[in-house]
């Protein structure tokens, strides 16, 4: 079984994610994961990924797609796998789809998690990290008892300007993605603004009956 799990930055892909793999025991699959690991086994494009990011420039498509390529002919992968944040732009689903066509995959569903932006600021903007015990917790739905306010604090990527940039970010480059699964007919909507035990119970009924398990 082969999925992807689409959706906005915060609409809860990560916490699906570790649902997904307990259940079906299939790997996660996520460029920055793969990217990390290159880089630290020192592989060919691990090293041409690490001299492009301490020039500061980023990775272009060619290296990550051949990452994802690398990836998907561990042995792991065999009985499936959940991508998550990959592919990012029409033109990474295309080459996606010769990838797993020369290893004789395709995908199989893509779930899209539905939130709606007022929600995803909600989320992220009130994430709050420790700088003392490094744990993290939300003003709302998971607000710190025994920690000292003045401990807490919002890291930059969760404030307002830059969450709202990252939502045009994806909308503009992303997004677009799920239209070309759209045609393929892949595409599964769950609405993401539910108690999380509720989206997994819907994404697993969903993938059991749908995807031949």
């Amino acid at each position: 079984m082969n999925i992807i799990l689409f959706g906005p930055p915060g609409a809860g892909k990560g916490t699906q994610a570790k649902e997904l793999i307990e259940r079906f025991n299939i790997p996660q699959i996520s460029t920055g994961d793969i990217l990390r690991a290159a880089i630290a086994n020192q592989t060919p494009l691990g090293l041409e990924a690490k001299k492009l990011m301490d020039a500061g420039s980023l990775v272009g498509d060619d290296i990550v797609n051949g990452l994802v390529e690398e990836r998907l002919k561990e042995k792991d992968t065999e009985n499936g796998f959940i991508l998550d944040g990959y592919p990012r732009t029409v033109e990474q689903a295309k080459v996606l789809d010769k990838i797993l066509e020369k290893q004789e995959k395709e995908i199989d569903k893509v779930i899209a998690l539905v939130v709606e932006d007022d929600e995803i600021l909600k989320r992220i903007t009130g994430r709050r990290v420790s700088k003392k015990t490094g744990k993290i917790y939300h003003i709302i739905y998971n607000p710190p008892v025994d920690e000292n306010p003045e401990d807490l604090i919002q890291r930059d990527d969760d404030t307002e300007a830059v969450v709202i940039n990252r939502l045009k970010n994806y909308k503009a480059q992303t997004a677009p993605v799920l239209d070309y699964y759209i045609e393929k007919g892949k595409v599964a909507e769950i609405q993401g603004e539910r108690e999380s035990k509720y989206i997994t119970e819907e994404i697993i009924d969903l993938l059991e009956n749908n995807c031949n398990i």
